[in-house]
């Protein structure tokens, strides 16, 4: 009797076991919460990342999965304004924007409007704001004396440190244009392997000097030495004052201000770059690569690649407030609401690794990332299309309160056209009207329907949104594609383009000389499953106009070499911005600039000489109605040869919780984070709403083991009853 009671009472203690925890949880954080319950209620941003960002060295650095950090970390001179558009720069760490000279071959000034032609070197002077210091660093830690604490560092010193924070003492500085300069020196160091060398060697006088000597030098050096940069003469870049530096470029190069607003042009201090040259930094990963140091909003708290990386708010950081004007509608958007509050406005942010979408998905379902992109997984289940044909959420999201935000990026995709080819080619009015007859039969509103899932603009000429020279509305349609009908873009009827394709030459597709059907050939590197019904679907918009098309599929390299030699006929390009100016799209049709001949990025050879001629006028121009009239010019003729067809811009989708403010998506912006504000109170009750505890299985558990449990007990019972009776 003992055993059966101490039995029964060991089930019933198992049972309190299995339930209490579930009880204690619902008086506590969620039980599925991802982040530690001290975190609950600070202002913390929640986001992902897929792969470890390989280069943190703004000098080596040129992917997008990297700017994420960069941007937030180190400060060019200048930076895009969050909310205008199209894009502009402004001053970040600058005081104003950067002034610029011009000089002749022999050295004298030229007036501000001196012919191009005269122009030998263009001058820009940046004076960047007092007062700004550094993020806490090792690099600027110094002893009871004054001397640096970690340069050198002891050996058996740095063998005792086995993590970057594990350095126990920081420092920080001001900010001076010297470490603008040594920057600039650093693009041509041999051990930096900058991507941008090769362009900024022709661009900036004696870059390329700087880096052949450099090359010569480190023979000398051992692998991972500091190599003293600053003493190598270089005139493209030199310190003025404290505050004020100078960069000399050959000719006249307006575009070059847009390269100012990226990383490769922020400050590195000469310290941290004899930091993590000393002898064992690079074998524990102690290098600019994995731990920056600069002058942004946050600072890299946590570099840990293989489960999250941390930023923290910057202690020293300047004086910098939100926005206090933007463009029309964002007032009343909310985005408006935190104008001159200094930033940051969130104190920390947090990028989890997330290698899967899905994963991802849910867990921006439960409220545990603040935003989300939209996967074609999880497109039906976020996004319908409503009457209009125009995104919209589903009830589903609406009833969580998430919201949508859409952007045009500034980029195109396009089918081209290869202008050296006899049939579709040349600027003849046979070939154009077989040209502007395809630009009509192929939909590329259907393309983007039922490939982008409607995540797309139909394009209407060389320039996407955002950038200087594109028109919105009825003034910017392409007439040659489509008309603008009861405040709506529709495109032209089939008709007309067979219409088109008869007076080419070829009536319902068959050439009017021969009586030969009309043949056409797509080159592709594209293959798989995907690829064999995006052909398929071009093949049945060839044939509305009873065009035979030919897939002409091949490896990538097979592909490359067929567009270098001009053999292609029909291919597809896209071009994504590398800085918001319509130099940089328009320059894809310059006829010098062509593929065949001299490896361009004119991929459709496309040379007419009025455009040219236009080209070479607007490209030095500063943005005003005259350089617009130009462009208007440029654009007319690019619409009438139909060079291409102006397939789409890709849109944007985000999505984000409500509780996430400041969320205007910009596409050429790296440092946004600063103007992100949450509330997480707000957070907390989405997150306790979504993520209630599900507890009638701890129910079934719990009755199932009263049932196991029960026979024991009740035998136990009847037996002392029956000891009872005979006692």
């Amino acid at each position: 009797m003992t055993s059966i009671f101490h039995m029964a009472r060991m089930q019933w203690r198992l049972v309190g076991l299995l339930v209490f925890p579930f009880l204690l949880s619902a008086c506590s954080q969620q039980v599925n919460s991802p982040y530690p319950a001290a975190e609950a209620g600070k202002s913390i941003v929640y986001s992902a990342f897929s792969e470890r960002p390989k280069h943190l060295d703004p000098a080596r650095s040129y992917s997008e999965n990297e700017y994420i950090f960069l941007g937030n970390i180190y400060e060019p001179p200048l930076q895009y304004h969050y909310l205008k558009r199209p894009y502009q720069l402004e001053p970040e760490t600058a005081s104003a924007m950067p002034s610029v000279r011009y000089f002749d071959a022999q050295g004298r000034e030229l007036p501000a409007n001196a012919e191009v032609s005269k122009i030998a070197v263009s001058e820009y002077e940046i004076r960047i704001k007092p007062g700004i210091r550094y993020q806490p660093h090792p690099a600027f830690a110094k002893d009871a004396q004054g001397r640096p604490r970690y340069i050198p560092i002891k050996p058996e010193e740095l063998d005792a440190l086995d993590r970057f924070e594990d350095f126990a003492e920081t420092g920080t500085r001001e900010l001076t244009s010297a470490d603008y300069v040594y920057q600039i020196r650093r693009l041509a160091h041999p051990r930096v392997q900058s991507p941008i060398l090769g362009l900024m060697a022709d661009t900036i006088i004696g870059l390329k000097d700087l880096a052949k000597s450099l090359g010569e030098a480190a023979k000398d050096v051992p692998k991972d030495a500091y190599l003293d940069i600053g003493k190598f003469d270089f005139p493209g870049a030199y310190v003025v004052d404290k505050t004020t530096y100078r960069i000399r470029i050959k000719g006249k190069y307006p575009q070059f201000i847009y390269w100012l607003g990226m990383p490769f042009f922020a400050p590195v201090p000469e310290e941290a770059e004899r930091f993590y040259r000393q002898p064992g930094m690079a074998e524990r990963n102690f290098t600019l690569d994995w731990q920056p140091v600069g002058t942004g909003a946050f600072y890299l708290a946590e570099n840990d690649p293989n489960r999250v990386m941390r930023l923290e708010k910057n202690p020293y950081y300047r004086d910098d407030f939100y926005p206090a004007e933007g463009d029309p509608g964002d007032a009343e958007a909310g985005l408006l609401a935190d104008a001159g509050k200094r930033l940051p406005l969130a104190d920390t942010v947090i990028f989890s690794l997330e290698k899967e979408d899905v994963p991802y998905w849910n867990k921006f379902l439960q409220g545990y990332y603040d935003a989300s992109g939209v996967s074609s997984d999880s497109f039906d289940q976020a996004i319908r299309m409503n009457a209009d044909g125009e995104p919209d959420l589903t009830p589903d999201m609406r009833q969580r309160g998430i919201l949508l935000s859409t952007a045009a990026r500034p980029s195109l995709s396009y089918m081209g056209f290869n202008m050296l080819d006899p049939v579709v080619g040349g600027l003849s009015e046979r070939s154009r009207k077989l040209r502007q007859a395809l630009s009509i039969a192929i939909d590329y509103d259907e393309f983007i329907s039922i490939f982008l899932n409607g995540r797309g603009l139909p394009g209407q000429g060389p320039l996407p949104p955002g950038i200087f020279g594109h028109k919105e509305g009825e003034a910017g349609v392409n007439p040659v594609v489509f008309k603008w009908q009861d405040g709506k873009l529709q495109r032209h009827p089939l008709d007309l383009a067979k219409r088109l394709l008869a007076e080419a030459g070829y009536p319902n597709g068959r050439d009017s000389k021969t009586g030969q059907p009309l043949t056409l050939y797509f080159d592709t590197p594209a293959s798989g499953p995907e690829a064999k019904s995006r052909m398929d679907w071009f093949r049945k918009q060839f044939a509305k106009l009873n065009i035979q098309l030919v897939i002409r599929a091949t490896d990538y390299n097979r592909f490359q070499d067929k567009m270098s030699k001009g053999s292609e006929q029909i291919f597809e390009w896209g071009w994504n911005a590398d800085y918001p100016d319509p130099e940089n799209f328009l320059f894809l049709l310059y006829g010098p600039n062509k593929k065949v001949g001299t490896g361009g990025e004119n991929a459709a050879n496309y040379q007419n000489p009025e455009f040219d001629r236009l080209f070479e006028r607007m490209k030095d121009m500063d943005n005003g109605p005259q350089r617009q009239a130009v462009i208007d010019q440029m654009i007319k003729l690019t619409r009438d040869d139909a060079p291409w067809i102006f397939a789409f811009h890709p849109k944007s989708f985000g999505l984000r919780h409500a509780w996430v403010q400041n969320a205007k998506p910009n596409l050429m912006a790296h440092n946004t984070l600063k103007y992100r504000r949450i509330d997480p109170a707000a957070r907390a009750a989405y997150q306790a709403e979504w993520n209630r505890p599900v507890w009638w299985p701890v129910g079934v558990t719990v009755i199932l083991l009263v049932a196991a449990i029960w026979p024991a007990v009740a035998a136990y019972r009847r037996r002392l009853q029956a000891t009872a009776a005979s006692g």
